[in-house]
């Protein structure tokens, strides 16, 4: 198993659909000691998807409080016996209001609540992380984004802001904690039908569209995103920090307008 011996954070499981949920299934399969993150709101939730896995080590945290992140760090350092190998970040919110519609709308709290909490969120677990990862001898960072942190997607307006501040925290973030073999990435999914993608109107055209015109025409599933997180906690990337890795069903290296150009197929001879 990938991740044998190796003691795992995940934050961000919210439910059976979330992004974070697949990956804390992917690890606990390759044999990840979890513990997991959550809102107080969410516990309830969360502690039965726990006992799916046997896991009993989870935590409220509210990421956008440093003193609340230094308690549940500090909780974890002591159930883990101050070391940590492997921490995941899938945590983002933007107020409803800011998303749809035009970006021009966002005022300056909306701003704030959304890359505090999906940005700056990264940054304050990683801080409290490093310590325990140090004891460890090292470990790896890893967060989820999206490709409308580097191209417009409509709509995703402020979370687009969001996720380029995250991407750009992640590289920031690998520099300073390389010196301590300490890695740092991002996951780039393509769009998944979780509960939070309810809200988009259009979304289920979004789905079509990566069955449509992807390379793969298939799209993502939180497995797939949990078995990318699984080799980015793993060993055999040692040497892979401050990278973006996409899984994507290759939509980001679509140009505009691919879909518009049917898949050409030569005649036969003969």
């Amino acid at each position: 198993m990938l991740l044998a011996g190796k003691r795992a954070v995940v934050s961000g499981v919210a439910n059976p659909k979330s992004i974070a949920w697949g990956i804390a299934q992917a690890m606990h399969r390759e044999g990840a000691q979890l513990a997991l993150t959550c809102v107080e709101s969410a516990k309830r939730r969360v502690a039965k998807l726990a006992d799916e896995l046997g896991v009993d080590r989870i935590y409220t945290c509210d990421a956008t409080d440093d003193a609340d992140v230094a308690k549940a760090f500090e909780q974890i350092g002591e159930a883990f016996g101050g070391q940590l190998d492997i921490l995941v970040h899938s945590i983002a919110y933007a107020r409803l209001e800011d998303l749809g519609g035009e970006f021009l709308r966002v005022n300056k709290e909306g701003w704030r609540t959304a890359l505090e909490a999906s940005a700056y969120s990264l940054v304050a677990m990683a801080r409290a992380a490093r310590p325990l990862m140090v004891a460890a001898g090292g470990g790896s960072v890893m967060t989820v984004s999206f490709n409308g942190g580097h191209k417009i997607v409509p709509s995703y307006n402020i979370m687009g802001v969001a996720k380029a501040a995250l991407e750009c925290a992640m590289r920031y973030l690998a520099y300073d904690l390389g010196p301590d073999r300490i890695r740092v990435n991002a996951i780039s999914s393509g769009p998944i039908a979780t509960v939070s993608s309810t809200v988009v109107d259009n979304f289920e055209e979004a789905l079509r569209q990566v069955k449509r015109i992807t390379p793969l025409l298939e799209c993502v599933s939180p497995e797939d995103v949990g078995n990318l997180a699984v080799f980015l906690g793993s060993d055999l990337s040692r040497m892979i920090t401050a990278t973006t890795i996409y899984v994507d069903s290759g939509a980001d290296a679509l140009s505009a307008g691919a879909g518009d150009h049917p898949r050409l197929k030569l005649k036969q001879s003969g």
